[in-house]
Order: structure tokens, then sequence, then C-alpha cells
């Protein structure tokens, strides 16, 4: 009793001693941001000092990668939450504000304040009750964010002017040194597979991405002469001049040049900071050239980066919010920018600090920055970079000419324009649907009457019981029925870009369009590809799997050691085996074609370049990833067998092979199979492998399954209506799948008798 005394008094003392202790009684405001390193530091010593100066404020910065933060804030947004304040570039407020999700900054940033921006670090947008008058969306602590050229000293004493000496620099510079056939150092490199940085040739040849003067909504003005030119130019840099490796990313060239084996690479104001903090390669920034056909000057996108205030931010926190705004884009902290960073700030005051003459980066980024041109804020040109993303890596993979790949940019740039903004009408099929739905809830309360009448006498004698139930129903409705029932009324909905808050529903065309969508359902489709990946990682999975837990249930030496190795691919987390496969399959210094090479003298294989071979990577990826459940449950299934049943084999003279047809496997089944079923679903459902490996779905849309190109479909088009029918045609296809499994093969029948 004692004993039990002072277990009470010692609660009740760490009770009492956390509900006395100091809470955090400051203002808080949250800042969502996609700062890199060494900008994040910067901004936590502007909290600091702004904390400092108003110790009643707290201000707690979030850094979220590029895509987590645009879906992230979209759904918070509208579930009345989010941050106060989000922090990036200029290219998704046009969606943000089209959404009403963030705020007109004009009542916080005065008229005379404005002046002192540079022209273009403030953005506005029409409002969207009056497109006659402007709603300030962002105000930018920094200009620029552009791509130059970045070049080792130690290898090109001088930039190149024009793309004759580029090209003629870069050829000298890359070099095979042992003779293998493969360039230890490259002349120049660059994220070959995005089209962002394809832009600065593209204006080099006098094109844009839009067509001039622009429209509202803007019209795409890929399919040109400008465009076929640049392709041929990008093209001819990797397969004809040999300057650029295979498949050249964004990670594989920054890479490169900060090792040495690349003597030019052009990169972003974002990055410079670290090559020039590398003593071995001596950087240097310099203007991108000048193009020969054309003698017009490459000119990247410039945009501001900057900060937006949420809609639902409102009283002391908005206020608050803002003043901190005006903080770290005040004269000081933009100078404290300029020297830390050597990136162009966003106020004309900064401008005029003594640094810009004496550092030669800030010189050449002020000089790209004056030959850049602003980039467009308009959502358009999400679907702008989804068209061309496809032909793009066509044209690199070989499987297109340049002004065939530029044709179908501009064919699938439109045709995602026009899905971005389709409108949806109310069709007749509503009132049948509500009527439907309003039957449905009366005959379910019907059928569960008695039941919750029988919940309702039970209650009282049973409080306790209930008491502890209560947060397991709360928490599965929360988390499994609500979500399940919202997605259903949002797939028969107009949910989408311009319907973001006041979605209506419309019926059955979200379904319609789903069903008799060909790049799903044909032979080549995203369904039958989703079908292949299902059916061949599983088979993998459980052929191994039970392979390897037959070795392990038999007499084997450490065979802790073995389940321990064995067991790694499961228990390292998803995201990191991915990446480390993506980086395993690379053509040029993946370990996978280094072994094909060095060890069984095969040529290379180009696993991220072509389709099928990139799907082909995803799919050894998963199996690598997945094998180890299925070898957990089978190991735990046979070690439950009887050994008598073995012994009575044995004394038959069954061989090993009739011991694991007729004993093994029958008495796995009520294991294996449901194992089978649950892996089936993760595997159909399995985003991050395809999503990482392949690196959303390239090259050329390739590699989608059902579920990235649900994902691509609501977040890159913000079709939300759609992509929650296909969700739910996707959760009908594999109910229906393990229903009828389950019960043609009898999984459960052992349990039962």
């Amino acid at each position: 009793m004692q004993m039990l005394s002072a277990r009470w008094l010692a609660f009740a003392a760490v009770a009492l001693a956390v509900g006395c202790s100091s809470r955090d009684d400051r203002l808080t405001i949250t800042i969502w941001h996609q700062s890199r390193p060494a900008e994040r530091e910067l901004l936590a010593e502007e909290i600091a000092r702004y904390e400092a100066e108003h110790p009643g404020v707290r201000i707690r910065a979030l850094y979220k990668e590029t895509e987590e933060l645009r879906s992230g804030f979209q759904a918070a947004a509208l579930a009345g939450a989010g941050p106060e304040l989000v922090y990036g570039p200029s290219d998704v407020l046009d969606t943000f504000h089209t959404m009403g999700i963030i705020r007109d900054l004009g009542p916080w940033v005065p008229e005379a304040e404005r002046d002192d921006f540079v022209t273009g670090a403030l953005t506005f947008l029409p409002a969207r009750d009056d497109r006659s008058r402007r709603d300030l969306v962002q105000v930018g602590d920094r200009f620029g964010n552009h791509l130059a050229l970045v070049y080792n000293r130690r290898l090109v004493p001088e930039p190149p002017r024009t793309t004759a000496e580029l090209v003629a620099i870069a050829r000298d510079c890359t070099v095979d040194g042992d003779g293998d056939g493969r360039s230890d150092q490259y002349g120049l490199v660059w994220n070959f597979t995005e089209p962002f940085f394809a832009v600065p040739f593209l204006t080099g040849f006098g094109g844009w991405v839009f067509r001039e003067p622009e429209s509202t909504p803007p019209t795409p003005g890929l399919d040109s002469p400008a465009m076929a030119a640049a392709l041929g130019f990008i093209r001819d840099l990797r397969e004809v001049h040999r300057v650029a490796p295979a498949n050249c990313d964004y990670e594989l060239a920054d890479s490169l040049f900060k090792t040495g084996r690349a003597a030019m690479i052009i990169n972003g104001d974002w990055s410079w900071s670290d090559y020039l903090a590398i003593p071995e390669i001596d950087a240097a920034v310099a203007v991108l050239p000048v193009v020969d056909e054309t003698s017009a000057p490459m000119r990247p996108m410039v945009a501001p980066k900057g900060y937006s205030l949420n809609a639902n931010a409102t009283g002391p926190a908005a206020d608050v919010a803002m003043d901190f705004v005006r903080h770290v884009t005040g004269d000081e902290a933009q100078r404290r920018l300029v020297n830390r960073l050597r990136m162009l700030p966003a106020r004309r005051s900064a401008w005029e600090d003594p640094v810009f003459a004496a550092d030669p980066t800030l010189a050449a980024s002020r000089a790209q920055l004056e030959n850049g041109r602003l980039m467009p804020v308009a959502t358009e040109l999400r679907a702008v970079w989804d068209g061309m993303r496809p032909s793009y890596q066509a044209l690199l993979g070989g499987g297109l000419a340049p002004d065939a790949a530029a044709a179908r940019m501009q064919t699938d740039a439109e045709r995602f324009i026009d899905a971005m903004h389709r409108q949806l009408e109310p069709g007749i099929a509503v009132p049948i649907l509500q009527a439907l739905g309003a039957l449905f809830l009366a005959a379910l309360l019907v059928w569960q009457w008695p039941t919750f009448l029988a919940l309702l006498r039970d209650l009282r004698p049973n409080r306790t019981a209930y008491g502890f139930a209560a947060p397991a129903v709360v928490l599965v409705f929360a988390v499994i029925v609500f979500p399940f029932f919202s997605n259903l009324v949002l797939s028969l909905s107009d949910m989408s870009l311009t319907r973001f808050r006041n979605w209506r529903v419309v019926g059955l065309q979200n379904y319609a369009e789903v069903l008799s969508d060909p790049r799903l359902w044909g032979l080549t489709g995203v369904f039958m590809k989703t079908l292949v990946w299902t059916a061949v990682n599983v088979a993998c999975h459980v052929s191994i799997g039970v392979l390897l837990a037959v070795a392990l249930n038999g007499p084997v030496r450490c065979k802790a050691l073995y389940r321990l190795l064995l067991i790694i691919p499961w228990a390292v987390p998803a995201y990191i085996t991915a990446l480390t496969w993506r980086g395993m399959f690379d053509y040029e210094y993946g370990a996978v074609n280094l072994l094909l090479g060095r060890w069984l003298g095969l040529a290379p294989v180009n696993w991220l370049g072509e389709p099928l071979r990139a799907f082909e990577a995803c799919i050894l990826t998963n199996v690598w990833l997945g094998y180890p459940f299925m070898m957990v449950i089978a190991l735990g299934g046979m070690q439950g067998i009887p050994q008598e049943l073995y012994e009575a084999a044995r004394i038959d003279r069954a061989s090993r092979w009739q011991q694991f047809r007729h004993i093994t496997l029958p008495l796995l089944k009520p294991v294996l199979l449901p194992a089978i079923t649950l892996g089936a679903i993760w595997t159909f459902n399995n985003l991050n492998v395809v999503w990482l490996v392949s690196n959303g779905g390239e090259p050329q849309d390739s590699t989608h399954i059902l579920v990235s190109y649900v994902y691509k479909s609501v977040f890159n088009l913000y079709r939300y209506g759609y992509g929650a029918a296909l969700s739910t045609v996707m959760f009908l296809i594999l109910l229906a799948f393990s229903l009828v499994f389950l019960q043609r093969s009898q999984a459960t029948e052992s349990v039962y008798r």
C-alpha cells in the first residue's frame, strides 16, 4: 500500500512540475521555405536578430522540398491552416493566387517603399475579384535565381564569349585519361534532363516558351525554328562533340564540377557560393556566351525569391509576419545577404554596397541578370515544363529529331493547359446521385438502428471499456473512413485549379474521362504497365523470399548473421535505397555498369535513358526492397511446421523437392497467400521507387504506374476531381483482386477448419 501511495505521489509531483513549468507565450510565426544550407544559416541569423528585438515573437522556420512545400501548402491552406509565410521563387504564385490561398500584401507595403525595390522584385497579379486592380502577392528579398556559366580556372583560363568558343574549349577539356573509351573529364556539364536549363539556348536562338505578345492565358510557343535549332545544338553537344556525359542530371553535374572532373558548368546563383569555396577548382562565374548563328546572347530566366502571406493569416499574426518580412528585406539585411551569399538583393539601396565594385562574382551575376528575361508568373508555365520534358528526353535519347520534338512539345503543352483549365458543368446525374446518397444514408440508418440502440443500452454499464476503445474508433474514422468518403465526393466534383475552394458536385464526368483515357487502358497504357510491375515484383518477392527462407530454415552455419544481412534491404528506409540504386544505375559512373563492363565484359546499359531499361531498373530496385518481407513471413511459417512430417517423408524416401511441394508449400499457404495479397496491394501503390529511381516517370513519362500517374495529374495539373476518380477506380481494382484472389485460393481454409 505504501509502495502504491509512493507511486501516486511521484506521479502527482511530475504532473505538478509539468503543469507549473513555464510556457512559451510568445506569438509564433511559421515560415515554410526551400532554402539551401547556406541560405538557411543566414535566415536563422536574421530570425535570431528579429527575436532579440521583439521578445514577444517566436519565428519558426521549417524547410520543405519544392514539391512538398507546394502541395503541402495547398492542402493546409484549404483546411484553414498552414504557415503564416511561404518563401520561395515566384513561379507558383499564380497558382496560389488563383486558388485564393495567399493574401494581397499591398496594405503592408506602402507605395513609397515599393520604389526602392528592383523592377521585378515585387510580384503583382490581377486581383481575383477585379482584374483592373493588381494584388501584391510576393515581396522579394533577392532577385535573379538565374543561370550563368561557372568555369574552373585551372582548366579554363578565360571564359568563352561565343558558342563556337564554348564548344572548342569544352572539346579540349574533354579527356579520356586511361584510354578505356570513357571520358574521365568533361568540358561542359549541366542538368541535361530538365527543360529549365535549356531555356538559355532557346532564347539565344531567338525563341521563348510562350508566343509573343503573350495572351491570357498564355499560349505555348514551343513549335518554332528557334526551338528546333536550340534542341539540335544541345543534342550535338553530347552526341557529336561528346563534351557532356549521358543522362547528366543535376546531382551528377554538380558532383563532376566540384571534384574537378568538369571544366565548366551551367548552374544557378544558388550554387555559386559552394563552388567558390572549393580552392582546388578555383571557380569563377561568367556570363553565358553569345550564339554565333544569331549573334544574340543566351538569356536565362530571372525571377525573385521572396515571401507570400497565407490567406488564413489574420490579425496580429499577419501584422507580425509582415513586420518580419520588412526586416529581412530591409537595407541592412539585404547587405548581409550580398556579403554572405554573393546573391543579388531586391533593394536598390543595397546595390550601392562597395562589394559590387570589388567582387567579380557579383559583377558577373549582375551582368547576367541584365542579359536575362523575367520568368512568367503563370500557372501555364508548369504545363509547358511538363509538355517539354518527355520530348526533350526523347530527343536526348535519340528517339526524336529536333523539329519533331518541338512539334510534340507544343502539342503536349497545349493539351496540358487545356486539361488544367477544363470546366465541368453539373450533369443530369447530379440529382440522381444526391437522391441515391440520401437513400443510402437512410437505409444505413434503418439497418443499423437496432445496433445503435443496443450500443446506447450497453454504454452505461461498460463505460470504461468504451472509453478505452473510443480513441481507436476516432482514429480509424479520422484516417480511414472520413478520407475515403471525402475522396469519393471529390471524385464527383469539379475541384481544380480554378475551383479550388468553391468546387461543386458535377456527376460522373471524371469517371467517364478516366475510363475512356487511352493512355491509361491501352495495350501499352499505364494500367498494363502497372499489372506487369505488380506481377513481376510479387513473383520475384515470393520466389526469392521462399528460397532464402528454405535455405535459412536448414542447418546453416552463421544463420543469425545471414538473417541480419538479408533483412537489411527492408530495414533501410526506401527513400535512401531508391536514391542509392538510382546512382548505381548511372550510365557513366554507376556500379551496375561498372560491374557489367569490368567483370562480365558486357557493353554498358543506358538504364535511366531508355524507357524499357528505366522500367527494368525500377523493378530491380523494388525486388531488392521487397523480398525480405516475404522471406520473414515464409521463415516464420516454416518454423511452425512439425518436423515429424519431414521425418515421415524421409522414411518414405521422398526427395527434397517432393517434401517442399507436398509439405512445405501446402502448410505455408495460410500465411503466404495473405502476405501475397498484401504485397500485391503495396506494390500496386508503390510510388516511392518509381518516382525516385526514374525521377518522376522519366524518361519521356514512360515509367509511370497508376499511382504516379495520379500524383502527376493531381499536383502538376491541379486536376483534383480527376485524380480522386482515378484513385477510386484503383481502390475498386484492388478490392476486386483481393476478394477474388483470397476466395479462389482459399487462403484461410486451414484457419477455419
